[in-house]
């Protein structure tokens, strides 16, 4: 049932903060104000993966078989054509230096035990060292953390800002902070480990007892390794990542990490300061002000720590991974912090829990949130035929006050790739719901490098399964490789329907980072077309998006096999809030200026004569 009428943008104390001086305008009716802001394009880059020329793409492969890519391979002219897909923001996925089977003893790296190792790369989300880079991605691994310095140099002269990770909730079993900074403490290097808990502690302990290695644990698919004795030295064993307290933990547990302490009991109790009643309407300044003279845990000074160096180095924001998993408190404390020193910070959490949504925007200061488990769940089952599109004005009515804060996106390093048989299918039968994720709020939007051009995620790298691009062994990625063109980053090698992709990908961009009407009101007309539109088919969906300067009608055909053709009503409500007369006005479809029809107006109701062939998307403008 369809309970979304009209939606008008919503405000925050945190939009307002985070506003972009630009031209465009997001409009809130209600409240009479205009906010100058852009739509926000993410690119995520699997960094190690981004340009790997070799396509050898043996399973368990080493470097030498299967090539890494590294921070150089970032050229000028790579990052302009990311710029030039319509793209803001890079967000640079495993930077931080994390635990990986490959020797770097020779630049004071201690090697790491496969057995606590997924993959042979290694997870970006173990890390090991969060004051160094991954060795892996630098030409020179002595040089590394320069390497990185020079890419966000050139990222910045390209017009893009920079993202890394930051994952406050866990970290490598071997921790070894080799380029801590004076007075930096290595986690857990003051810890009572006597204790299970204690407010200080950076880990949690099971006291007296030697961490063992999960059961059917396979490191590297059996291959002999020095360190492979079935054995991890850690005495008392630690908590694992996702809260698993066993000395041995299960396989599906993220036993290559350990669990972070920040002054939550075992018994979930809080042990620090709260928050007083009325803090979800402060200023970050206001929540900075409030933590200045509180006495807080030393995992929370930890990570503060962390996130103001690399915001000195350059970093322009951060994703934080399983941000849920970690108190709201501690945001509000480390993200105050944060925006103190640089106000303009991208700050993007992992959180999954819809009734915590406002919890993590308001009282953690977070400028955004992944939209998942609504829109993101939403366009994967409309499109497998397993929902009707019009549940999406659904999500948009319940999260009207917050729907900025929510990024939208199809394609990420956790999820099925959009063009694998597992989600869409095909490239093609994913531009609808690129379309509709893109424009239907005024969040960001985030594509993930290969997504662009139909990367269908095929490949079997060792660890983990086809369907999503590995994160934890070194391989290829065969449609992004093809745009690479052996660093050329021309898209040389590309097939037509490929580069008839990637054309798609760029004009919907560039379109919604230059529309004012995408940051201003939105209206579902599904409803009505739904109830009164003969031949509107089950697999249209529609809304109108407006601003003072600019009209849309986004229409998209969810079907693979069925050409519609039906009138679009714009009803009457609509039509005065655009104040348009009596009349016939030209509507041209933006994405190719191809598409025109008339939109007539009469007695103060809008119909359009509207043809759309299948898995075809109109964003018409009415001038």
């Amino acid at each position: 049932m369809i309970k979304a009428r009209v939606i008008v943008a919503g405000f925050t104390a945190m939009v307002l903060v985070t506003a972009c001086k630009t031209n465009d305008i997001r409009q809130n009716t209600d409240k009479k104000e205009v906010v100058s802001e852009n739509k926000v394009v993410v690119y995520q880059v699997f960094t190690r993966l981004f340009g790997n020329t070799n396509t050898t793409n043996k399973p368990w492969g080493t470097i030498e078989e299967n090539g890494v890519g590294k921070f150089n391979d970032f050229s000028d002219k790579a990052l302009h054509e990311i710029k030039d897909l319509g793209v803001t923001y890079i967000w640079y996925t495993g930077v931080p230096h994390h635990a990986l089977v490959r020797d770097y003893t020779a630049f004071g790296i201690s090697n790491d035990d496969p057995e606590v190792i997924k993959g042979r790369a290694g997870s970006p989300y173990a890390v090991k060292d969060y004051y160094n880079v991954n060795p892996d991605l630098a030409v020179n691994p002595a040089n590394r953390l320069q390497e990185f310095e020079a890419l966000v140099a050139r990222t910045h002269k390209a017009g893009l800002k920079v993202i890394i990770d930051i994952v406050p909730n866990h970290i490598a079993r071997k921790y070894e902070g080799k380029n801590n900074p004076a007075g930096v403490k290595d986690f857990g290097a003051n810890d009572d480990v006597t204790v299970e808990y204690k407010r200080d502690n950076n880990f949690y302990y099971i006291p007296n007892t030697p961490f063992q290695i999960p059961d059917n644990d396979v490191p590297l698919n059996g291959e002999k390794n020095p360190l492979v004795d079935d054995k991890f030295d850690e005495n008392p064993a630690k908590w694992t990542g996702n809260g698993s307290r066993k000395a041995k933990p299960d396989q599906n547990d993220w036993y290559e990490t350990v669990k972070v302490n920040y002054g939550i009991r075992p018994d979930g109790s809080k042990d620090f300061p709260e928050l007083p009643a009325g803090f979800d309407k402060k200023s970050y300044q206001e929540h900075y002000n409030f933590w200045k003279d509180k006495d807080v845990p030393d995992s929370w000074k930890k990570f503060k720590s962390i996130a103001l160096y690399w915001t000195d180095k350059g970093v322009d924001g951060f994703r934080f991974d399983m941000a849920e998993m970690v108190p709201y408190e501690f945001w509000s404390y480390m993200n105050s912090a944060i925006k103190v020193k640089k106000p303009n910070a991208f700050l993007l959490a992992e959180v999954y829990n819809p009734k915590e949504y406002r919890n993590y925007i308001h009282l953690g200061k977070m400028d955004y949130l992944y939209d998942k488990v609504e829109t993101y769940d939403k366009l994967k089952d409309i499109i497998k035929g397993k929902s009707s599109p019009d549940e999406l004005s659904d999500i948009q009515h319940d999260m009207v006050d917050i729907e900025h804060n929510m990024l939208h996106f199809l394609d990420n390093h956790d999820e099925q790739r959009l063009a694998s048989s597992e989600f869409a299918g095909t490239p093609e039968k994913g531009k609808p719901l690129m379309v509709v994720s893109t424009t239907i709020s005024t969040s960001p939007t985030m594509v993930y490098f290969g997504q662009e051009v139909g990367e269908p995620g095929n490949e079997n790298a060792g660890f983990g399964k086809p369907s999503r691009t590995s994160i934890f062994d070194y391989i290829g990625v065969p449609n992004h490789q093809r745009w690479m063109n052996n660093g050329k980053f021309d898209g040389g090698q590309l097939t037509q329907s490929e580069k008839d992709l990637r054309d798609f990908y760029k004009r919907l961009l560039n379109f919604s980072i230059n529309s004012s009407a995408l940051m201003g009101g939105f209206q579902e007309i599904q409803s009505v077309n739904r109830k009164s539109t003969t031949r509107y088919d089950t697999g249209i969906y529609s809304y109108v998006r407006w601003s003072n300067n600019q009209k849309l009608i986004v229409v998209v055909n969810f079907s693979a096999d069925k050409t519609s053709e039906f009138e679009l009503k714009i009803p009457a409500d609509v039509i005065a809030k655009w104040k348009l007369k009596d009349g016939e006005y030209t509507i041209t479809d933006q994405l190719y200026l191809q598409n025109k029809t008339k939109l007539n107006v009469s007695n103060g109701e809008g119909k359009a004569k509207v043809k759309i062939a299948p898995s075809e998307s109109f964003i018409y403008e009415v001038k």
